[in-house]
């Protein structure tokens, strides 16, 4: 018997855009940004206001010139003055705090038995909860473009996980970062994950 390869799709831009901005907020919610990360996405290209969502243009060239702004030093000072604090972090950005009734839904065993059922799992270096934004976002990323010898999930896939793990909270989440006071950096990655959003709600919908 002779072994065949699996032969993925290629990966459709406007998904590979999706997944993008999925890692890259996957990055900044699990901890501040470096200066190399800072300086990648302000040197990244911007979105013109016509092309495309309006939204979307907006929301990404504000990231761009907040990352131009901000030290290293003081994104990551903010990062740990919203997220961590001392003794009780002013913001969570785990799903189990959003979620109504958190105790009875149990947001956190939800999660990690749809991650089971897809064969995914937190890896063994990694500190956070499988119901953290940043690990949310990670796996949307995985399901839309596959990982290794994984293969995308189907939209209809893609849509269960936002739907049960994402779209419940996440903006009861970021209305809370941009209307923080000490939220500088973090409001505009808070609008970007908002535009996100939105924009894969309605996608989720024509594709139904």
């Amino acid at each position: 018997m002779t072994a065949t390869a699996t032969v993925h799709l290629p990966i459709a831009p406007e998904d590979r855009a999706r997944a993008d901005l999925y890692a890259l907020l996957a990055r900044l919610y699990a901890r501040g940004p470096d200066a190399a990360l800072l300086a990648r996405v302000a040197a990244a290209p911007a979105l013109p206001p016509g092309e495309g969502d309006s939204r979307l243009s907006e929301a990404w060239n504000g990231l761009r010139a907040a990352s131009a702004a901000i030290g290293a030093e003081s994104a990551d000072e903010e990062y740990t003055s919203l997220f961590i604090g001392i003794g009780k972090s002013d913001l969570d950005l785990h799903a189990s705090h959003w979620v109504v009734g958190a105790r009875s839904e149990r947001p956190l065993v939800r999660v990690r038995a749809d991650l089971a059922r897809l064969g995914l799992a937190r890896l063994p270096d990694v500190a956070i909860y499988e119901d953290h934004l940043a690990t949310l976002c990670e796996a949307m990323r995985v399901l839309i473009v596959g990982d290794g010898s994984r293969p995308p999930s189907p939209i209809d896939e893609q849509k269960q996980f936002f739907d049960a793990h994402l779209g419940p909270w996440i903006d009861a989440c970021c209305n809370a970062i941009c209307k923080h006071a000490l939220a500088n950096l973090y409001r505009y990655v808070a609008q970007l994950t908002q535009v996100l959003v939105a924009i894969e709600r309605d996608a989720f919908a024509i594709d139904q």
